[in-house]
Formats: C-alpha cells, sequence, structure tokens
C-alpha cells in the first residue's frame, strides 16, 4: 500500500472513529505519531481527554462564554489575562515569537513586522478554526449533523437543534456527501480548503513593474502618480498594471513585499505607518496693514480659467534663520523658487521676487496671493515694482493658497523641517524646481506642469 493510499485510509477511518486519532491509527496500522502529524497538517484537532492540549483553562472559558459570561470575568475566573482572552475569542494563535492572525498575518514580536503566511495546498489548523462570521458550520455542528442525520431526524429538525434553517442542512448534506455518506470532518477540510487565501502581492515578484515603480518612488513620485503613470506608457499591457493603493502596502507592509529598500525615502513624509488625517495647525496673524484681501480677488483667478495668477509663501529653515521663496502659478501648478540666502525680511523677500517675477512675459504676471506673513510688509513696493497686484488671505486659512501650500508639503522632501536651507545654492534650488515640473499631476490630467506651461506659451 503506497504512503498515500494509507494516509487516505487514515482519514477515512478517522471519520469512522469520531475524530478519535489512535483508533483510526490502529485500524490503518500506522503510528499513532505519524497519525496525528497527519491530523495537525490537515487543520485538525484531535479528541482527547480534556485538558491534555492547550492552555487546561480554554475549555472551561469557552464553556463561560457560551452561556453569556462577559470576557473581563471569564478570564478571571480560569485566571488567564484579559489579552488572552481577546486572542481566543478572536482566533489568534501565539508562539513564542509571533501571533498569527485568523487571515494569515503572522506579526513578531521581536522586529515588529507583519508577514503574510503563504497559501498552503491544505488547510492550516487557523483556516479549520476561525470562525469568520456566524453563517459558516463549524466543526462541532457538523459533527451534530452527521449524528441526528445517522438517526433519520429530517432536515427541518436538524435544523431546530442547530438554530439553523433546514436549508442550510440541506446543501451541508447535498455538497459536503460523498458516496451517499457525509463525514463532517472531510466537510471540514473541503470547507477549509474553499476559502480564499491571500495573494502574493505584485511586487513581491521580480519584473518589469516593480522595477518601474521602484524607479518612480527614487524619483519621489507618489503612488498615486506612478499607478496613471502606467497607463499612459503602456496602455496595451495589462501586466503593467499596479493600484497606488497596493504600493502602499508595499511599504507599509514589508512582508507585501519588494519595496524593502526604497521604504525610508519611499513617501513623501517619510513615514512607514498609516496616520489619520487631522486638521491643519492653526497659523498666528502677523500682517494687517495696508491689505487687499482675497475677497475682492477677481473671479476669474479663483476659477483658474485664466493663467498667470501665482500662489506664494516661504518655507522656513532651522531656527527661522534660512529661507527659500515659493510660488505655484494656479492653472498649470508650475514652480518657481526663489534664493535667500542671508535671512527673509521684507525688504530680502521683495528683492528677491521682483527679478523672478520679471522673468515671465507679461501675459503671465496676473496676480500673486499671500498669507498675512510680516515678509510681503513691502508689497506695496513690489507692485509698484512689477505691475502684479498683492492678494492676502483671511488669518489662518491655509486652503486659501492651496497650490501653494502643496507645493510647499512636496519641497519639504527635499527641504526637511528643521534644516539650514541657507547650504542650498540658487543652482540647488533650479535643479529641485525641474524636478517638480516635470512630475505628472493628477489635477492636470497626469501631465506635467512643464508641458502645461510650454503649451500656454506657444499658444499665446
Amino acid at each position: 500500500m503506497s504512503f498515500e493510499e494509507q494516509k487516505s485510509r487514515f482519514f477515512e477511518a478517522l471519520d469512522r472513529c469520531d475524530g478519535n486519532v489512535s483508533a483510526a491509527a490502529r485500524m490503518v496500522g500506522v503510528s499513532r505519531h505519524t497519525a496525528s502529524g497527519w491530523t495537525r497538517n490537515a487543520g485538525m484537532r484531535a479528541r482527547g481527554k480534556p485538558g491534555t492540549s492547550g492552555h487546561p483553562g480554554r475549555a472551561e472559558y469557552e464553556r463561560l462564554r457560551a452561556s453569556g459570561v462577559v470576557r473581563g470575568v471569564a478570564a478571571a475566573q480560569v485566571g488567564v489575562n484579559v489579552r488572552t482572552a481577546r486572542d481566543w475569542d478572536k482566533g489568534i494563535r501565539k508562539n513564542a515569537h509571533s501571533r498569527l492572525l485568523p487571515d494569515g498575518r503572522r506579526v513578531d514580536y521581536k522586529t515588529g513586522m507583519t508577514t503574510i503566511e503563504a497559501p498552503r495546498s491544505t488547510p492550516s489548523v487557523s483556516a479549520i478554526e476561525a470562525e469568520l462570521d456566524p453563517r459558516f458550520l463549524t466543526i462541532v455542528e457538523r459533527e451534530t449533523i452527521a449524528d441526528l442525520h445517522r438517526q433519520g431526524l429530517s432536515l427541518r429538525a436538524i435544523g431546530r437543534e442547530l438554530g439553523r434553517p433546514a436549508s442550510t442542512i440541506k446543501r451541508e448534506l447535498d455538497n459536503r456527501s460523498s458516496d451517499g455518506v457525509y463525514r463532517p470532518h472531510a466537510a471540514q477540510r473541503a470547507w477549509a480548503a474553499s476559502r480564499a487565501r491571500a495573494k502574493e502581492s505584485k511586487l513581491a515578484q521580480e519584473g518589469p513593474l516593480r522595477d518601474y515603480v521602484a524607479d518612480k518612488l527614487r524619483l519621489k513620485w507618489s503612488p498615486e502618480q506612478i499607478c496613471h503613470a502606467l497607463i499612459d506608457e503602456y496602455p496595451d499591457d495589462e501586466s503593467m498594471r499596479v493600484s497606488h493603493e497596493t504600493i502602499y502596502q508595499a511599504i507599509y507592509v514589508q512582508a507585501r513585499g519588494g519595496l524593502k529598500r526604497e521604504v525610508a525615502t519611499a513617501l513623501r513624509t517619510g513615514r512607514t505607518r498609516r496616520k489619520p488625517h487631522r486638521d491643519p495647525e492653526q497659523r498666528t496673524k502677523r500682517f494687517v496693514d495696508d491689505m487687499v484681501m482675497i475677497s475682492e480677488r477677481p473671479a476669474e483667478v479663483e476659477d483658474r480659467a485664466v493663467p498667470g495668477h501665482w500662489e506664494g509663501d516661504l518655507i522656513v529653515g532651522a531656527n527661522n534663520g534660512s529661507a527659500i521663496v515659493t510660488l505655484v502659478e494656479r492653472s498649470t501648478r508650475y514652480v518657481m523658487l526663489g534664493h535667500l540666502p542671508g535671512g527673509h525680511t521684507a525688504e530680502e523677500v521683495r528683492d528677491v521676487l521682483m527679478p523672478l517675477i520679471g522673468t515671465l512675459p507679461e501675459h503671465l504676471r496676473g496676480s500673486l496671493t499671500w498669507d498675512q506673513g510680516a515678509e510681503m510688509a513691502g508689497h506695496q513696493q513690489f507692485t509698484i515694482a512689477t505691475g502684479v497686484p498683492v492678494y492676502f488671505c483671511d488669518p489662518h486659512s491655509p486652503w486659501q493658497r492651496g497650490s501653494n501650500e502643496n507645493t510647499n508639503g512636496l519641497l519639504r522632501q527635499y527641504f526637511p523641517k528643521g534644516t539650514d536651507l541657507s547650504v542650498h545654492t540658487a543652482l540647488d534650488l533650479e535643479h529641485v524646481a525641474q524636478e517638480l515640473n516635470g512630475r505628472p499631476r493628477k489635477t492636470l490630467g497626469w501631465k506635467t506642469p512643464a508641458e502645461r506651461l510650454r503649451d500656454l506659451l506657444l499658444t499665446t
């Protein structure tokens, strides 16, 4: 008799012996230890004396919970920590170094890394025991169905005994029976094997897709930009498709694979864990004299229909000692950066802004929107010299310069907070601006700001 035939005969005997591994092993003439290994690998738990496996109070805890006792009280009665009781309720298994969750994720205590167990040809213990929803039959219920069905009870009578519809019992007996005989343990194995398994991430596989994503992350593209760029560059290649959420998963959950080396610098925030969105911090009002408020700004600026209207601000370095002027065109999102090597007083900012705006053709010098920072105290001199009116946002309203606020967030990837910005030369700033202007933007239909500005210059 071959090994597989002997194994098959053992499971048939196990059903006839109501799950008694030792009795089934004797019937087919194999070692009890071998039979126990087969049972474990098949995701089944052998029936033995209470308390011979697992925690000695587990059975009593489950009895208390089934009778309606709250978790904390049941845990205290059997002498376990409430966190252990919570894991029992959720179907979480633990060993010396990790916790295995019912969905296949394994969390390592030492490293904190989350991994995903590879699918097995036979269902795992967690898969066989996990009760994902009360609508799924348990192994105990399947054993009861087999016992009552052998006694000749009707489908409705079995359903009443279990608190299940008669249609559930009928489907179970029709779909899980073989040769007209319903075997509960075989039915449980078949159910576990039919459950959905976690798939390997696309980015866990080596190939052109992963290489493309990694290259763009090195250029500081966002996952959403990468996702849409793939569609544009490979319109007929379905293998070159990945959602932005899959890229985030590959970064945040290391076991999703493939992007470990890029984790530290891939995202603009530098984080490797998700963070919920929060309201931005309120800004302190600094400048209130002789301002033209944003409410007086022409409507054509608000709807972005006419190009040439800019939003501006400073990004400030360590100890407020250095800064960079940032300008963003509202229609094209084109970025210009001004070098402030010595300081950022009102005079210094004015003297940088005037030549920066002066490089633009006249039809692209419509207006400038700024917050109420004291660095714009010289706005009247700036307007007289350039002919560009300056509009000021309401106090504590950074969203009124949304394009510039977003751009400043992008620039912080190049110029982190708390660093000395004076070490960057004008050539460095020009390189950063070119890189930002060469990135595709969602709001531009995945075109780049440089392309949009070029189109404006060619058509006017």
